[in-house]
């Protein structure tokens, strides 16, 4: 039975007030607990709208005080060494330290770097790497929201930053090296924030891959089959729906197809007619692991509605 789902939801707020609360708070004007309320009241009037929509699978973790990408720096502690993160849970102060950078009380430490996300005109806080890097859980922000949306009766799908999409989005500091080469590194701290999650509850829990809708080499496309086969052995589980936008999948659709996931997400507004390919290549019944297909058909970039008739023709000819 097809279900309906959001893949994100926008933290800012109706009337911004997560702007006004952050710059409040970096200014000084704002304390601590004002600006984790208004954090706690905008996501409660997000998951309540989207629930009242009748969305099936509303996510969660998809709220940002910054930026998803430096929330997955904080998750795994890619925290560089400059900001003099302690090794602990990264706090608030040290995550807008790197998005912001600090000059302040003696201390004059630059921001991380901010590039464009994809082919948009949002920009993202981009993650450093250096050789033989470790990482670490430094953050329970997936599994806090998680319960967070469970008190107030919503099962929440949580949404994360898929391991190889962040390392191919990070730069290495010093000298050059393959960034995939921190892949065994990294996906340890993964399946265990995926293992939480399963123990809190989660069942289905999303993972944003975008740049397997890229020009990728055989090298990268191992990597993933690597790195999913890794998870889905750890986590048994967990299910686990891998999203892909922004384009079609064109040469890495056997790649994925072959994850062993529960789902796969795909662009079928950005794919326009290469849809038909994906849905020719689909397995009869998903597989032997019966994977469910997810369509992304509403244009989150379009300023005008959708037409809804149109749509639902398109997914009723995927059905």
């Amino acid at each position: 039975m097809p279900i309906s789902h959001n893949l994100g939801f926008p933290s800012l707020g109706a009337g911004r007030e997560l702007k006004r609360a952050t710059e409040g708070y970096w200014s000084g004007k704002v304390t601590l607990a004002n600006l984790l309320k208004t954090g706690a009241e905008l996501r409660a009037r997000h998951w309540r709208l989207q629930q009242d929509a009748g969305i099936d699978l509303i996510p969660s973790n998809d709220f940002s005080y910054y930026d998803r990408v430096l929330d997955t720096c904080a998750l795994v502690g890619a925290v560089p060494k400059r900001y003099g993160w302690n090794g602990g849970p990264v706090d608030l102060d040290t995550y807008f330290a790197m998005a912001r950078g600090v000059q302040s009380g003696g201390r004059d430490v630059t921001a991380m770097e901010m590039t464009k996300w994809f082919d948009t005109n949002y920009h993202y806080i981009v993650p450093e790497f250096e050789p033989g890097q470790a990482f670490r859980l430094s953050s329970s922000k997936p599994v806090d929201e998680f319960l967070e949306a469970k008190a107030l009766g919503i099962q929440t799908k949580p949404v994360l930053l898929g391991p190889v999409t962040f390392l191919l989005l990070g730069k290495t500091r010093t000298a050059r090296f393959d960034r995939l080469t921190l892949l065994d590194a990294l996906l340890p701290v993964y399946a265990e924030a995926l293992s939480r999650l399963v123990a809190a509850g989660a069942t289905w829990i999303q993972l944003d891959e975008p740049s397997l809708a890229l020009d990728r080499s055989v090298a990268e496309r191992a990597a993933y089959v690597r790195a999913y086969r890794y998870l889905a052995e750890r986590v048994p589980k967990a299910k686990l729906l891998v999203a892909t936008y922004f384009a079609a999948l064109d040469d890495n659709l056997a790649t994925a197809l072959e994850l062993p996931v529960a789902g796969l997400h795909v662009d079928a507004v950005r794919s326009g007619e290469r849809l038909a390919s994906l849905l020719a290549a689909w397995p009869v019944g998903g597989g032997r692991d019966g994977k469910v297909l997810s369509l992304g058909v509403i244009d989150g970039r379009n300023i005008w509605k959708a037409d809804l008739s149109t749509t639902l023709r398109r997914l009723e000819d995927a059905l």
